[in-house]
């Protein structure tokens, strides 16, 4: 079972109703419920943990989980409400207005950790390390969950979440410290750390502990590296839809390939071949590619991949 552990939230997204006024339609999102949503599909054993309201919006949340074969139960139910992002599109160009406050996941607490979270590793990630109180619940269950089991965080760092910059980029670099694999975008990295190359910086952050840093650059591919190995894997060319989600699959992929090698474990990630790190981005990749050759975040089935 790998558990996944950070925001799930409703994306309202702009529409037109059969009279033509414009209109809303909820669609269920979050990074890390992509992630949890992608892993299941790819045939992991999958579990979330975060919190979820009871309102018309949680049930709609958990049910999308559940009908993915999702485990939801370590996850907090609550009668606040779900947070929703209302999307509006100006030239193509996507921009949100959040409303988050009081909010089932942005008031998840410490107390709200189950005692009993049993898993094979736990993935972190997404909006829900930039607010708190949330934030601060899920660099305690890192802290928990570190000794004896393997972690893996994406930063994924949203800047217009991010209110004060200095607490918000400790608490990442004491995850990434507590992490086995860390994926991280170029961007990401630009913002982080300044100067130096990718690699350069991609080696800074493998400095802090990690045993693998995945680096992303979207349509130019990813490298994995370790303090043995550095592994490039090209991107698969497919025509992009849109890129919703594409991070999200890509970080499932590279999860279900370890598991599926049976290299989830801190001892076999501080030892992996080259060739074990090649088939975890390539299977990553090729999820990927399927994501963003479709509609929002629709990530794939394992059937429907050929590598």
């Amino acid at each position: 079972m790998i558990l996944c552990a950070g925001e799930a939230l409703i994306d309202m997204l702009p529409r037109e109703s059969a009279a033509g006024e414009p209109a809303f339609a909820p669609h269920v999102g979050g990074a890390v419920l992509n992630t949890a949503v992608a892993l299941a599909r790819l045939g992991r054993p999958t579990a979330f943990f975060s919190g979820i309201s009871t309102d018309l919006f949680g049930a709609q949340i958990a049910g999308v989980l559940k009908a993915d074969g999702v485990d939801v139960s370590w996850s907090h139910r609550s009668d606040r409400p779900t947070t929703l992002a209302f999307v509006t599109l100006t030239g193509g160009q996507a921009k949100y207005a959040f409303y988050d406050e009081n909010t089932a996941g942005r008031m998840l607490a410490e107390a709200d950790i189950p005692h009993d979270i049993a898993a094979e590793a736990c993935f972190f990630g997404g909006i829900s390390l930039a607010v708190e109180p949330c934030a601060d619940t899920y660099e305690a269950l890192s802290a928990r969950l570190a000794p004896g089991m393997p972690m893996m965080i994406d930063p994924n760092v949203r800047p217009g979440f991010i209110r004060d910059r200095d607490a918000y980029t400790a608490r990442i670099w004491r995850m990434i410290g507590r992490a086995d694999v860390v994926k991280i975008s170029d961007e990401d990295l630009d913002w982080l750390i300044a100067g130096g190359t990718l690699e350069d910086k991609a080696r800074a952050v493998l400095d802090r502990g990690p045993s693998l840093v995945c680096l992303t650059r979207g349509a130019e591919g990813a490298t994995g590296i370790t303090r043995q190995h550095s592994v490039p894997v090209a991107s698969r060319r497919v025509t992009v839809v849109d890129t919703v989600g594409a991070g999200d699959t890509f970080n499932a992929g590279l999860l279900a390939s370890l598991s599926e090698q049976g290299l989830l474990t801190k001892a076999a990630i501080g030892a992996l071949p080259a060739e074990a790190i090649e088939a975890a981005l390539s299977l990553g990749a090729a999820a990927a590619a399927v994501t963003v050759s479709r509609a929002g975040a629709n990530p794939p089935r394992r059937d429907e991949l050929t590598a």
